[in-house]
C-alpha cells in the first residue's frame, strides 16, 4: 500500500490551475472527512462455497489493512484469512470514493510554513480566504462521518480478545447447508425420516464451527507477530480474519496465510481418524465423514496460488522473497488469481458434466447444470474481484509515505477571540494565510475557525461577528504532530474525526491548520499516478 508540498506560500490541491498564473488562492470550504475501512484490513476468509473476499473501508481502510484472509472460501480485499468462501470486494484505493473514505477528509498536497503573523508581503494576486468564503459552490459540507465500529453481526464470543460475529447471511446459508445435507442423508440413512433436517443442521454448525478455528489460526498467528485484529466474521461466504496491518516480512506473511489451510487439513485428519472409530453407514459415521471431506476442500481450495486465497499469499510471500518488492509478489499472486478465477469459470461445470466429481450420468443436467454454473460464477467473481482488490491496497500502501502533514497543512493566522470576523480575514488574507487559530492573551490556541461556518456569514455582515462565535474547540485528538506522514497521520485522523486540525511542531509551537479534505484530494492525487 512522493513527497509533496513546496516552500513558500501554502497551496491547496483546488488551486493549480490558478497558482499557474500566480495567483494564490484562499481556501474553499472543507470537504467532510469521509469516515472508514478499510480498507480493506487482510481478512481471510473460510467458508463453504467461497474464496476469501476483500475488506472495507468502512473507515478508512487501513493503509496495510485491514487484511481479510480468506479460505475458501476465501476471498480477500485488504489480508483476508479465511477458511472456506468468502466474499469478494474490499474497498480500497484506486482514486475511488473507496480511497476517500479511507482517508476520512482530504485535500490537496500543500506547502507549507508556520503560522504567519500579520504583516506578511501578500501575493501578487491574492485570492483572498474572504473571497473564498463567498464561493457558493465550495460552500457545501457534509458532517464528518465517523469509521464504521467494528461489528457486522450477532457477537458471539471474544477467543484471544478479537470478537467474533456471526453475519446475517450465516443464517441463509446453515439453512442452504441443512436443505442439501438432508437430502444427501435421506438416500444414505432413509430411516431417520424428518430428522435428518436436525441432524444436517448440526452439520452446518459444525462446518461453520472448523470455519472459526481456520479463522483463529490466523488470528493467533497475527497477534504472535504484534499485528492487531479487528475482528473475525463468520458470512455466507465463509470466514474473514480482519488483520489491521501487513506483515513486516515475507517469512511472517507466508506463516500468517499457511496456518489458517494447515489447520483445516489437521481437522480434515482428525475427523478421518475419528471416522475409523466409529460404525459406517451411522449418523455419527456419516456427519464424520462429510466434516472430513468438507475441511478436506476448504483446505485445497485456499492453498490455490492466487489472490485472495491463503495460498496466493504464500505465493506472494515467496515472490517478495525473491525479488525484494511485496508490490511484485502482488502483482504476480494477483494475476495468477485472476486466471485462477477463469479457470474456476470454466473448469468446474466442465468437470461436473464429465462426471470427475463424482456425479452420475442420472444426476446431470437440468437444474443441476444450472447450479454448478452459478456457483463456478460466484466463485469467480469473488476470486477475481479478490485479487483486484489486493492489487489496489499494494497501490494505497504503496502512496501512503506521500502523505505529509508538514506538506499538506494551511499557513494560519492567529487571532483573539474577540476580533470581528472581516478583521481576520484581512489579517489572513495580508499575511497570505488560508485559516485562523483563535488564542488567548498568552497566545495558547483555544480554537479553530470553521471554513464552512465563514461561508455561512454574509460579507456585510463579517464586521458585526467575533471569529470565536464560528470557531470550533480544539481536543487533544484535534492536534497533530507536523512530522506525522503516511499511516500514522491516518490513523491520527480516523481516531479523531474533525474537519480541521492543529498542527504543532515538537516544540508545541503552532505550525498550520490541515484540511481533512487536502488530505483526500492528495491521496486521490497520489493514486492517479502510477506505481
Amino acid at each position: 500500500m512522493d513527497e509533496s508540498g513546496g516552500s513558500g506560500q501554502p497551496r491547496s490541491g483546488t488551486d493549480e490551475a490558478t497558482e499557474r498564473h500566480g495567483e494564490q488562492r484562499a481556501p474553499s470550504a472543507p470537504a467532510a472527512d469521509a469516515g472508514r475501512p478499510g480498507p480493506e484490513r487482510p481478512e481471510h476468509p473460510t467458508g463453504p462455497t467461497s474464496p476469501k473476499a476483500p475488506g472495507t473501508p468502512e473507515a478508512a481502510p487501513s493503509p496495510d489493512g485491514p487484511h481479510d484472509h480468506t479460505d475458501i472460501a476465501r476471498g480477500t480485499g485488504t489480508h483476508d484469512h479465511s477458511s472456506g468462501e468468502a466474499e469478494g470486494g474490499s474497498k480500497t484505493p484506486g482514486g475511488s470514493s473507496e480511497e476517500a473514505d479511507a482517508l476520512h477528509g482530504s485535500s490537496d498536497e500543500t506547502g507549507r510554513e508556520p503560522t504567519s503573523e500579520p504583516g506578511t508581503e501578500p501575493p501578487a494576486h491574492p485570492r483572498t480566504l474572504a473571497h473564498s468564503a463567498t464561493d457558493t459552490g465550495t460552500g457545501k459540507t457534509r458532517p464528518p462521518r465517523r469509521g464504521r465500529e467494528p461489528g457486522g453481526g450477532l457477537l458471539m464470543g471474544r477467543p484471544f480478545g478479537v470478537p467474533v460475529y456471526v453475519a446475517p447471511s450465516w443464517f441463509l446459508v446453515a439453512a442452504l447447508i441443512t436443505w442439501v445435507f438432508g437430502g444427501q442423508l435421506d438416500r444414505v440413512l432413509p430411516e431417520l425420516g424428518a430428522l435428518r433436517y436436525l441432524v444436517s443442521l448440526f452439520f452446518a454448525v459444525a462446518f461453520y464451527a472448523s470455519v472459526l478455528v481456520h479463522e483463529l489460526a490466523h488470528t493467533v498467528a497475527a497477534l504472535r507477530f504484534k499485528l492487531p485484529v479487528r475482528r473475525i466474521q463468520l458470512q455466507f461466504f465463509g470466514g474473514v480474519s480482519e488483520i489491521e496491518k501487513e506483515a513486516e516480512t515475507p517469512g511472517r506473511e507466508f506463516v500468517l496465510s499457511f496456518v489458517g489451510p494447515l489447520l483445516s487439513l489437521v481437522l480434515s485428519g482428525l475427523f478421518y481418524l475419528a471416522m475409523l472409530a466409529v460404525e459406517p453407514g451411522t449418523v455419527p459415521g456419516v456427519l464424520l465423514a462429510g466434516l472430513m471431506i468438507s475441511n478436506l476442500i476448504v483446505a485445497a481450495f485456499n492453498l490455490l496460488p492466487g489472490l485472495p486465497l491463503d495460498g496466493g499469499r504464500m505465493l506472494r510471500a515467496v515472490v517478495w522473497k525473491i525479488t525484494g518488492k511485496p508490490m511484485s509478489g502482488t502483482i504476480a499472486a494477483a494475476w495468477v488469481g485472476r486466471a485462477l478465477a477463469v479457470s474456476v469459470l470454466i473448469g468446474l461445470p466442465l468437470l461436473t458434466q464429465s462426471g470427475a466429481l463424482g456425479a452420475t450420468q442420472d444426476n446431470i443436467g437440468g437444474m443441476d447444470t444450472v447450479t454448478d454454473a452459478l456457483l463456478a460464477a460466484i466463485l469467480a467473481a469473488i476470486i477475481w474481484t479478490g485479487a483486484g482488490n489486493s492489487l489496489r491496497m499494494a497501490r494505497l500502501r504503496e502512496h501512503l509515505p506521500e502523505l505529509r502533514a508538514r506538506s499538506l497543512t494551511r499557513r494560519a493566522v492567529p487571532v483573539e477571540t474577540s476580533t470581528p470576523l472581516s478583521e481576520a480575514l484581512r489579517r489572513a488574507n495580508d499575511a497570505g494565510a488560508r485559516a485562523l487559530v483563535v488564542v488567548d492573551a498568552n497566545g495558547e490556541p483555544l480554537s479553530l475557525v470553521r471554513e464552512a461556518a465563514i461561508v455561512g456569514v454574509p460579507e456585510h455582515r463579517r464586521p458585526w461577528v467575533a471569529v470565536s462565535g464560528l470557531a470550533q474547540d480544539l481536543t487533544d485528538g484535534m492536534r497533530v504532530s507536523a512530522e506525522l506522514a503516511g499511516e500514522a497521520l491516518l490513523d491520527a485522523l480516523r481516531a479523531n474525526p474533525a474537519t480541521e486540525y492543529l498542527v504543532v511542531e515538537d516544540s508545541g509551537e503552532i505550525y498550520g491548520v490541515l484540511s481533512a479534505a487536502d488530505v483526500e484530494r492528495a491521496f486521490v492525487k497520489a493514486m492517479a499516478r502510477p506505481s
